[in-house]
């Protein structure tokens, strides 16, 4: 790989907290049905008072349970961006790109461009992996970083066809939760994960509603040119 092609972003989806979530299930419909459509991102401590912090990234919802999941699209790159002093503004990146049946991870260091358009971070790799198909494989680097790529049962519950009831012109209401139905359960999405010691990211300044300071952070999936 060469640090030559730019990538232009086409989705994100912003986070701010340790244990938050936010969805955007096939909601884009230039990024529907491939890896660069972000489903969820999740970001925590794995332990509590743990010095790391993981990070998961979902791409390519596979939304119902019949239809099999995907792969990761080579000319897909998937950037981590952390804010570390409040604008907004990423500080660090963490970049996973597949080749051939490997993730390759970059960072974290500061990005060479800021904004939507970014650059493979070849100077500053992270580690690779290979990417898991029935059975999860996973790589800890030389500096105790944990990373993992390829299919994961998809973690969101939602009882999509309940939904569609409920906004029609006569709506029927939500279901108590042990009468909804999963519309996910079965379903996968094509995963990545990074457990990353925090030492590694910078110090973080923003506060949570529960007063905890965290990271902020957020996820972008970008296309080559």
């Amino acid at each position: 790989m060469k640090n030559t092609k730019t990538y232009f972003g086409l989705a994100l989806l912003a986070i701010t907290g340790t244990i938050l979530v936010a969805a955007d299930h096939i909601d884009a419909p230039s990024t529907t049905g491939t890896s660069a459509d972000i489903a969820d991102f999740y970001a925590f401590e794995p332990t509590t008072g743990s010095d790391n912090t993981v990070f998961i990234v979902d791409l390519q919802s596979s939304v119902l349970p019949d239809l099999a999941y995907g792969t990761f699209d080579e000319n897909v790159l998937t950037e981590i961006n952390i804010d570390l002093d409040g604008d907004l503004v990423e500080d660090q990146v963490i970049q996973a790109i597949p080749r051939d049946g490997v993730m390759y991870f970059f960072g974290p260091v500061a990005p060479s461009q800021k904004g939507l358009d970014s650059q493979v971070l070849v100077g500053a790799p992270l580690g690779s992996v290979e990417i898991s198909a029935t059975t999860a494989k996973t790589t800890t680097t030389a500096s105790g970083v944990k990373l993992f790529a390829g299919p994961r049962q998809d973690a969101f519950f939602f009882d999509f066809f309940q939904f569609n009831k409920v906004l029609t012109a006569t709506p029927e209401g939500f279901l108590a939760p042990g009468d909804a139905s999963d519309t996910f359960d079965g379903a996968n999405t094509m995963s990545i994960a990074i457990d990353i010691p925090n030492a590694m990211l910078g110090t973080p300044t923003a506060t949570n509603a529960l007063g905890v300071v965290v990271y902020k952070t957020w996820v972008t999936s970008n296309i080559k040119q």
